[in-house]
Order: C-alpha cells, then structure tokens, then sequence
C-alpha cells in the first residue's frame, strides 16, 4: 500500500508537472490582455459585421469633430479678415455638417451613443479662438485646425484598413475625403506652422529614421517611368492629378447619406 501511494504521488507530480507548463500554450490566445482577446471582448456582432471598440471611438471621434470644428468655421467665416480664412472656414461648416448627418445616421443604425457637446479639449480650443484677434486670430485657426485634422488623418487610415463593419468602412472613406478637403484649405491660408508639426512629431517618434541619404549636391539620375507592359486597355482616370493652381481643393462630391 505504501509503494501504490507513492507511486500515485509521484504520477499526480507529473500531471500537475505537465499541466503547468501546457497552460500558457493553450490558454494564450485566450488570456485576458492580449489584443486578440480585447478585440472578441469588445466586439459585438451587427447586420453590417463585427462592430468593434475602436469602431465605436471612431464613429464617436467623428461626431466631436462636427460639435466644435463647425462653429469655429462659422466664427472664421465671420470674424477673419482674409479670404483665405474665411473659406476654410466654409469648408469646414460644409464639410461637417454633412460628415454629421452621415455620423448620425450610422450611429442610430449600429446603436452607438453620441456626445452632444465638444469634449473639454475642444472646448478649450473654440475658447482659445475667440480670445484671439487679428494676426493671431488667423495663425490660431490655422494651426489649431490643421494640427487635429492632420492627427485624425492616420486614424482614419487605420479604422478603414482594419474595421470589418462596412457601415464604419463607407464612414472612414467619407470623412477621409473630408479631411483631406479641410487640411488643403488650411494650408492654403499659408498660415500652416509646418516646422511646429514637424518637429511635435519627431518628439513623440520612437524609431530612428530610414531612406536615402541627403542630397549631395548633385543631381541624381532620373529613372525610368514605372508604366505597364503592352496597351493595356485602361480607362479609368488619375485620383489625383497635378495642378499648378493656388487653392487647390478636393473633389468631395459624394452620393447622400442613406437613411
């Protein structure tokens, strides 16, 4: 009896052993804080697709955008003295006002929960604008408004890349175009502080930069086109095509908003 009770300890050791060292294979991809297991968690199943915690920030982020970047286009509209500032400003109650109505729309559909008013930050901006006059006034609006556009930008390139809910997808191409339109008429104020944004970048980079060295004064050999082999029987046109013109803009013409 001795030798059995023995045994069985020593082969409920090994179990026990052999157990241990498994648990943190099989039970990895379901360990609470790896990203595969905070995705599932946070992710709710909808008639579009998945609609996940970053999909539900961005649908909000965008109806915050509408709460204080349209009234500080309508103060630009009637406040700036140049013209460059006042159509910016116009862009940006155009722009909002119909990227809100396509916010509200997708919200109601998927059952996210909207802010009514800007968040503190933004709050403290708008502020920010209205104590500013003249010069000032101008290069606040720029640089404040180019500034959280430009950041928003890599955003919306991640959300449409990763989301799996085509009512987010169509979203994010929406208010790209937006953006996109938006940061164009700020930089057309020539206002636009691109060494500030700069070098705010490089002091939150944490991986060392990579390309080509520096010019070296010479000018380097032109290369080859990159064109298609044979004719291919191509009839699209170019997205974007090159313009000399001042004030450029972006095409943002786009069907209406389903309701």
């Amino acid at each position: 009896m001795r030798r059995v009770n023995g045994t069985a300890l020593i082969l409920a050791a090994l179990v026990a052993t052999v157990g241990a060292l498994a648990f943190p294979i099989w039970s990895y991809a379901s360990r609470s804080g790896t990203g595969q297991a905070n995705l599932n968690a946070a992710t709710v199943a909808t008639q579009w697709g998945p609609l996940s915690a970053s999909d539900r920030d961005f649908v909000v982020r965008v109806r915050l955008a509408g709460l204080w970047e349209i009234p500080a286009g309508q103060q630009a509209m009637e406040r700036a003295p140049t013209k460059a500032i006042r159509d910016a400003g116009d862009h940006l109650v155009v722009g909002h006002t119909d990227l809100d109505q396509r916010v509200r729309s997708v919200a109601a559909k998927l059952g996210v929960e909207l802010p009514s008013q800007p968040n503190a930050q933004q709050q403290g901006w708008l502020d920010e604008l209205t104590a500013a006059s003249g010069k000032d006034y101008e290069r606040k609006f720029a640089n404040l408004l180019r500034d959280a556009h430009g950041k928003v930008f890599a955003l919306l390139a991640q959300i449409r890349h990763t989301t799996r809910n085509s009512l987010v997808r169509e979203l994010a191409t929406d208010a790209n175009q937006t953006v996109l339109d938006h940061i164009t008429m700020l930089e057309n104020t020539g206002d636009v502080d691109f060494d500030a944004i700069a070098n705010e970048a490089a002091n939150g980079a944490t991986a060392s930069p990579t390309g080509p060295p520096p010019p070296n004064g010479r000018a380097p050999d032109t290369p080859d086109p990159a064109l298609p082999t044979g004719s291919p029987d191509a009839t699209s046109r170019p997205s974007a095509e090159p313009t000399e013109d001042e004030g450029r803009t972006i095409n943002t013409d786009r069907p209406a908003p389903t309701s």
